[in-house]
C-alpha cells in the first residue's frame, strides 16, 4: 500500500433479508448460528463454498427478517454470492447504502484487530484471521452452511495455516513491508490498512507463519508485530 492509502474511512452497505423462508435460507449460508444471537446483534463470515472468507457481516435481526451489514466494497460481491443459492426460496434479499457500521474509523478497526476488505481480498481461510476471529464468528454446533467443510477440517485439526493477520506499528510503510514480507513466498504478506499517529504507522497486514520462528522480528527494532490472538 501507499501513503495515499492512508486512513480510508469504513463505508457501509446493507442487505436486507425478508421473506418466510429468511432465517432458514441464511441459516444454510452464514457461519453464525441465527437461532443464538443476541438482539444486539453479531458478526459472522460468508463464506464462497471452498471455505474462503469473502465478507464478515454484522447480522441483526428484524420483526421482518434481518439486516446485513458488510463492508461496502463487498456489497456487491456479497449479494450475487448469496443469491447464487436463492433457488425456488422464499427469500428476498435488498442491497442498499448504510450510513453507519459496525465501526467508523479506521483506526477503530486498526485497534479491534477486524479484518476489512483489504484484508479478505488476500482470499484467505477464517483461522488465518486469528483465533478469537474463528470464535466469535463461527458456529461449529449449528449444522451444515456453505463453506463449511474446510473450515471444520481445519478447526478439528488444530491446523497451522501459513499466514497471519498480525497488528503492526512502525516507522514507515516500507520498512513494516519489509519485515513482514522477509519470510515466506511473495503475494500475501504485507501491510493492508493503516493509520498514521503522529510519525508512526500502524495497521493490519498479514505475516507468513515462518516469519515468528526467525530473527527477524527480534532484530527489527524499530517495527512491532504481534499476531491477533
Amino acid at each position: 500500500m501507499t501513503d495515499t492509502e492512508f486512513d480510508v474511512q469504513p463505508r457501509w452497505s446493507r442487505i436486507v433479508a425478508g421473506g418466510a423462508e429468511a432465517e432458514s435460507f441464511l441459516q444454510g449460508q452464514l457461519s453464525q448460528d441465527l437461532a443464538a444471537i443476541a438482539p444486539s446483534g453479531a458478526w459472522s463470515l460468508l463464506l464462497a463454498p471452498d471455505g474462503i472468507v469473502i465478507t464478515s457481516l454484522f447480522i441483526v435481526a428484524t420483526p421482518d427478517g434481518y439486516e446485513l451489514t458488510v463492508p461496502r466494497a463487498l456489497g456487491d460481491a456479497a449479494l450475487t454470492r448469496l443469491r447464487r443459492f436463492l433457488l425456488r426460496t422464499a427469500c428476498t434479499l435488498e442491497l442498499s447504502d448504510a450510513e453507519h457500521g459496525p465501526y467508523e474509523t479506521t483506526d477503530e478497526q486498526i485497534e479491534a484487530r477486524r479484518p476489512g476488505p483489504a484484508e479478505f481480498a488476500r482470499a484467505l481461510t477464517p483461522q488465518s484471521f486469528g483465533a478469537s476471529f474463528v470464535s466469535s464468528t463461527v458456529s461449529f454446533t449449528k449444522g451444515c452452511f456453505t463453506g463449511q467443510e474446510l473450515v471444520g477440517r481445519l478447526d478439528a485439526r488444530g491446523s497451522s495455516v501459513p499466514w497471519r493477520l498480525v497488528h503492526v506499528s512502525g516507522p514507515s510503510v516500507a520498512r513494516i513491508d519489509e519485515v513482514l514480507t522477509a519470510k515466506g513466498p511473495v503475494g500475501t504478506s504485507g501491510l493492508t490498512t493503516a493509520s498514521r499517529r503522529g510519525d508512526a504507522v500502524v495497521g493490519l497486514g498479514f505475516a507468513h507463519r515462518s516469519l515468528f520462528a526467525s530473527e527477524e522480528l527480534s532484530l527489527a527494532t524499530d517495527v512491532s508485530v504481534e499476531e491477533t490472538a
